[in-house]
């Protein structure tokens, strides 16, 4: 089994002799995902391994399997997809947080290899990736009376042709000619051994996760056996699992966050994950009722993204005991530092902040959740595994290692890295000779602790979402009416950033606003890249080589959102705002008030804490 640290990672210093004890390999003998499962089951076969709640009402009675039951579950599903499709199948899924979304992942990893698909694309979208990965077998979930999940699979079994549709449904559900129900299916295969002989390990592909909830073109990363164990692991002794721990499971499992560090991580410790519905922090009810769950299930470990642990923090807590909660983690989108505040005023623990990257297979760097936490850092990087912070040459290549707090792009190395794209046209500027160079733009302290300043790709990240923004410019690029379109995040207190465009029209032309917006929603079909703002100017400001010049637009935006803000949320009229790109978060905010309004820059100061930026309120 992984031998994990006996006392808790808090400092550097503890994570170095962390990793001078003991080499990688001995400390993580598992070579395939399997012999995970299979060492926490013999370690701790009788405790919980997940604690399933539908609905999250006051009297329900939560479905749990312990370690040995999900050991078994996973077996029978692995022999499934064998039985179904032959050696080494490719398994997709459109599933909801469920306890079979693990057991499909991880016995398709057993058996050949996973693909987790957000259910939330649109079928054209969804067609693509599958046909791109090469998966034989469809996983969804049926009929569901807020879901189109299973609308989308039978769209979906007409445009692929052989593919085998797995129903996941409740007991009792009929049966459809040519439809495989999953649970009728698993009771016919063995849970105590393989069908097939050695599961899948070491640098065979595990899965092909792809990259954003809604990008243009399918974009497929590898994931090894090896590279997720590397990845887990690291992320189980950063994060100083127990298992003794109860961790809220509240993020997708589409996503690496919530099936790496949120899931193949905390089964490496024997931690008992409570998934809170299907649909996590989406659902209202689990958000009204999360103090309560959580007092309930005596969860000691707070996990989610920024954007829906700040939607429970607005919820009281009121009588229910949450004294068993001892951390906080939170990941997929920057954290404001408001909701970090709030979080410690409200259980007096600290929320860690973990860098991940599905191209480094879910994750990058965690500031330790037993240290005592450090605002604004992504902490140090996993154990056996480099982040070194390189400047830009010239020519775009990444060079020399940068200053202490100097920015530069942080690229990382080590057995978590992914082999790169399924496609390998992708990988040019993303993966050289085992280093990935990440896109982000960051600094590291003295410490060695990393900060994320910015990115220098202009992916659009709304509440933990990426967002392609070329697939808004060729949207609005197609409009009769548009030269030149240029989409940005604007700052947002919720979502961290939401979508909006910038459109310069052809000579002559007329349009409005609504008909653009308009042309947007037909054309786009992923409805969180609508933008939320299309604004029309007179030119697009353009590089000497004739690319969009997007930090300038950028601040537009940020000056637009603040100045809204300012004058109409908070009824100052005479403020002067000053929006820069640069610092430490990659934009500068600095709002200056009259001497008459002396008495509004605590509220001011207050409001402007919620966004990613750094804020500077003066009076002048």
């Amino acid at each position: 089994m992984a031998v994990l640290n006996g006392e808790a990672i808090r400092t550097r210093d503890d994570l170095a002799r962390f990793e001078t004890e003991m080499t990688l390999d001995q400390r993580l003998p598992e070579r395939s995902i399997l012999d995970v499962f299979i060492a926490s089951a013999a370690q701790h076969p009788t405790s919980t391994a997940i604690t399933m709640l539908m609905t999250g009402a006051v009297d329900e009675q939560p479905r749990r399997v312990n370690y040995s039951q999900l050991l078994g579950m996973i077996r029978s599903a692995a022999n499934l997809f064998s039985s179904l499709a032959g050696p080494a199948p490719g398994v997709a899924y459109m599933l909801p947080s469920l306890i079979e979304t693990h057991v499909t992942l991880w016995g398709a990893e057993t058996a050949g290899y996973g693909v987790p698909i957000n259910f939330l694309l649109q079928s054209d979208s969804i067609a693509e990736l599958i046909k791109a990965s090469g998966a034989k077998i469809l996983v969804a979930l049926g009929p569901h009376p807020q879901l189109d999940i299973w609308e989308k699979a039978l769209e979906l079994r007409e445009q692929i042709p052989g593919l085998i549709l797995i129903r996941v449904s409740p007991p009792g559900t009929p049966a459809e000619d040519g439809i495989i129900d999953f649970g009728t299916a698993m009771a016919e295969q063995p849970d105590d051994h393989l069908i097939f002989g050695e599961p899948r390990g070491g640098d065979d592909v595990a899965a092909y996760f792809h990259t954003g909830g809604t990008t243009g073109v399918p974009k497929l990363v590898t994931h090894t056996h090896r590279s997720q164990l590397v990845s887990a692991f690291g992320g189980a002794a950063l994060c100083g699992y127990r298992s003794d721990d109860i961790m809220t499971a509240t993020l997708p499992l589409f996503h690496v966050a919530g099936t790496i560090v949120g899931g193949l991580s905390a089964f490496m410790a024997g931690v008992e994950l409570v998934v809170m519905s299907p649909g996590g922090l989406r659902n209202p009810a689990i958000v009204e009722g999360f103090w309560r769950l959580v007092a309930q299930h005596k969860v000691t470990i707070l996990g989610g993204v920024p954007t829906a642990l700040g939607a429970v923090l607005q919820v009281p807590v009121g009588d229910n005991d949450i004294s068993a909660v001892r951390t906080g983690l939170t990941g997929a989108a920057l954290l404001p530092p408001a909701v970090g505040t709030r979080f410690k005023d409200i259980t007096g623990c600290h929320l860690h902040e973990v860098l991940g990257m599905t191209e480094s297979s879910g994750l990058v760097s965690i500031d330790p959740l037993s240290g005592p936490g450090s605002v604004g850092s992504v902490g140090w990087a996993l154990p056996y595994t480099q982040v070194e912070v390189l400047r830009v040459n010239e020519d775009g290549s990444l060079g020399e290692t940068c200053a202490t707090d100097e920015i530069g792009v942080i690229a990382i190395q080590g057995d978590h890295v992914s082999p790169g794209y399924r496609d390998p046209k992708h990988n040019d500027g993303v993966f050289d000779a085992g280093r990935l160079n990440s896109g982000d733009l960051g600094y590291k302290d003295a410490q060695g602790r990393i900060y994320i300043a910015g990115r220098s790709k202009d992916i659009i990240i709304r509440s933990g979402h990426n967002i392609d923004p070329a697939m808004i410019e060729n949207a609005m690029a197609s409009h009769p009416a548009v030269a030149l379109a240029a989409a940005v995040g604007m700052p947002d207190a919720y979502a961290g950033e939401l979508p909006v465009c910038f459109v310069e029209l052809l000579p002559g032309a007329d349009v409005s606003v609504e008909d653009l917006h308009q042309h947007a929603q037909s054309s786009i079909d992923e409805r969180p890249a609508w933008p939320k703002l299309i604004q029309v100017v007179d030119a697009i400001p353009l590089t000497t080589v004739g690319k969009i010049f997007k930090p300038d637009l950028r601040c537009d935006a940020a000056k637009q959102k603040v100045t809204d803000l300012v004058q109409s949320e908070l009824g100052i009229a005479n403020a002067r705002i000053e929006v820069v790109a640069g610092g430490s978060r990659g934009m500068r905010v600095t709002v200056t008030l009259s001497e008459g309004d002396r008495t509004s820059v605590e509220k001011l100061e207050n409001a402007l804490a919620a966004f990613l930026f750094e804020a500077q309120v003066q009076v002048g």
